[in-house]
This record gives structure tokens, C-alpha cells and sequence, in this order.
């Protein structure tokens, strides 16, 4: 039998003794998200985690995308949590609506087709959310797999999903710096403001403290960079003040690759690449009126305004 994702019940899930699957009941499963989330890239090697606080900024904040107590579900044997799975959809930049699942099951739970049931379970969520939001757009379903993720690719070509666009992290180089400056500032070049493109300003940044590439996260498309986060740590600065903080100095995709959580999965791993080195806190810098929303993004990715500044302005009258 099917699993009925439209009623607020538990319903037992086909083929697998034990196993219901039930609507997200709120921040009592939040741990839980976290626990399976967390041991599910763990067990797969990768290097990317989430916390509490990014899991519940997510979920909060209900948009026609994405609505927790719609697009979750938990996965449970003996009323234990066994895994997990979530929907949204974007208008994605290349024309289509993208309509993406993400799941986690507990490794010691996988291989008895509790994977196969939820995504069979996420794409009825997924119809029911496409007849809701009519569009024009040719519909489409997605989902991101890390080359080390063998089960879910294999479970991902079993049910006709098939590659279609790659993304590639190399560490930076110092003899990469042209392009990754380059790609920078034509990410942020309908951003309020200006920036200074000259060679001086360039080789000011790579003699500068904040030109360290072996910290920036670059994903690459072909030979082609699709965003990077340049991250840096500031070491006479934090034994001043007495911290362990890293900075996200800049965040920033490139227009024909947004819209696809590329920014949020270089944030999440940048934290973790942060907290590998013994650091605690992770701040970034960013314009309030961003036009591309990225203060919603890291607000959702967890972080809090802890400070504030201003831009002034006044008249420059220039003599004749």
C-alpha cells in the first residue's frame, strides 16, 4: 500500500515490517533531524555538518517553497526515528521549476529500503505541491549526491534520475587568485556600491592577511568557477580579543549557477572547515539590502546579527 503523505497519521510503509512514515511534528523532531542528518554524512565521509540552530532557522520560516510542516517527513521503526526527508521547489535560473528532496537514514538502519521509501514518499509530496503551484515552467526533480554517497546515486539511477550538471571542489592555489578575484566581482557587480579593479587593488589583496587560499572553498563547474566562499582566519586579531573566530570574507555564486544551494552547501562546509582548526564562532559581513537575499540565506544558515554599521553620505559640491 501507499503511503497517504496528505493525512497528519502515521502510515505504515510498504514492504518494510515496522516502519511508518508521519508528518513533521515540530521542534520536538529537531534533534532528531540533526542526530540523522549528521551520522548519515558521517558514515558517507563527508565533510559537512549542520547544527541545531541551522535546522530550526530552516524550518521556521514557512515560504511557498518550502513549509516544515508540510515538506518534512520522519521515518520511524518501534517509534524510534530511523531516518528523515524534506521537499521545496525554486524557479530555478535556467528556466525550469526545480522541485529538490533531500533524505538521511540512519546507517545502521540502511539497506532495508527505508531510502527507496522515502524518496517514493518525497515525490508524493512533491505532486501534491506541484498541482498546488500552478506555473507554465516545465517541472522538473532533483536532488545533489556527493560522489561518495555510492547508495543514493545507485538508489537515484534505479529511479531515472541521471546527471546532468557537475560540481567539482579543488583547494585554491595561489596561482589561481586571478580568476577566483575575477569571478568575485562579477558576482557582486549589480551589488550596491563599487569596487576597485585596478592591478594595485589586486596585488594589495594577495600581499594582504586576508589571501588565504588555503582556506577559500571554490566549486568549479569544467574550468568554469560557479561560486566560493574565501574564508580566513585572523590570528593577531582573535589573541587581541581573545577569540577563536573564523570570517566568511566573501560568500558569492555567479548568476548561471544560483538558485541551486551552492551557496549553502560552501557555507556549511566552510563552518566545518572553520571548526577543524579549532574555532568556535564563524562571522561574515553583509549588506542588509542584498539584492540577491543573502541575508536571508545565512540567517537561515544559523547566524545572528551581532553587530551593525552604516554607509554616509552627503553632497560633494566640486568648484567650477
Amino acid at each position: 500500500m501507499e503511503t497517504d503523505v496528505k493525512t497528519d497519521a502515521a502510515a505504515p510503509a510498504a514492504e518494510i515490517p515496522g516502519l511508518v512514515l508521519r508528518p513533521y511534528a515540530g521542534e520536538a523532531d529537531l534533534p532528531e533531524i540533526v542526530r540523522l542528518t549528521n551520522a548519515d554524512l558521517a558514515h558517507d565521509g563527508i565533510l559537512e555538518r549542520v547544527t541545531l540552530d541551522d535546522i530550526a532557522a530552516t524550518f521556521r520560516h514557512a515560504s511557498d517553497g518550502f513549509d516544515a510542516a508540510r515538506d518534512v517527513l520522519m521515518a520511524e521503526v518501534d517509534d524510534r526515528a530511523v531516518g528523515t526527508v524534506r521537499v521545496d521547489w525554486i524557479d530555478a535560473s535556467d528556466g525550469t521549476r526545480a522541485h529538490s528532496s533531500r533524505a538521511a537514514v540512519d546507517p545502521a538502519h540502511r539497506r532495508r529500503g527505508i531510502g527507496r521509501q522515502l524518496l517514493a514518499a518525497a515525490q508524493d509530496l512533491i505532486r501534491v505541491n506541484a498541482a498546488r503551484h500552478e506555473t507554465s515552467r516545465p517541472q522538473v526533480l532533483g536532488m545533489f549526491v556527493d560522489e561518495k554517497q555510492v547508495a543514493r546515486a545507485a538508489l537515484a539511477r534505479r529511479d531515472g534520475y541521471r546527471p546532468v550538471r557537475w560540481f567539482f571542489e579543488r583547494p585554491a592555489s595561489a596561482d589561481q587568485a586571478r580568476g577566483i578575484w575575477n569571478a568575485d566581482h562579477d558576482a557582486f557587480r549589480d551589488h550596491w556600491g563599487g569596487w576597485d579593479m585596478s592591478e594595485a587593488s589586486f596585488l594589495r589583496w594577495v600581499e594582504s592577511s586576508e589571501f588565504q587560499p588555503e582556506l577559500f572553498l571554490v566549486a568549479w563547474d569544467g574550468d568554469e568557477i560557479a561560486g566560493a566562499v574565501l574564508n580566513a582566519v585572523y590570528l593577531d586579531e582573535n589573541e587581541e580579543l581573545g577569540l577563536r573566530r573564523g570570517w566568511l570574507d566573501s560568500v558569492f555564486t555567479r548568476r548561471a549557477w544560483r538558485g541551486r544551494g551552492l551557496a549553502r552547501a560552501l557555507i556549511g562546509r566552510s563552518i566545518h572547515l572553520l571548526a577543524e582548526r579549532g574555532l568556535d564562532t564563524a562571522a561574515l559581513g553583509v549588506d542588509a539590502d542584498n539584492p540577491s537575499g543573502a541575508l536571508g540565506l545565512y540567517e537561515s544558515c544559523g547566524f545572528v546579527v551581532s553587530a551593525r554599521s552604516a554607509a554616509w553620505r552627503k553632497s560633494l559640491e566640486v568648484a567650477a
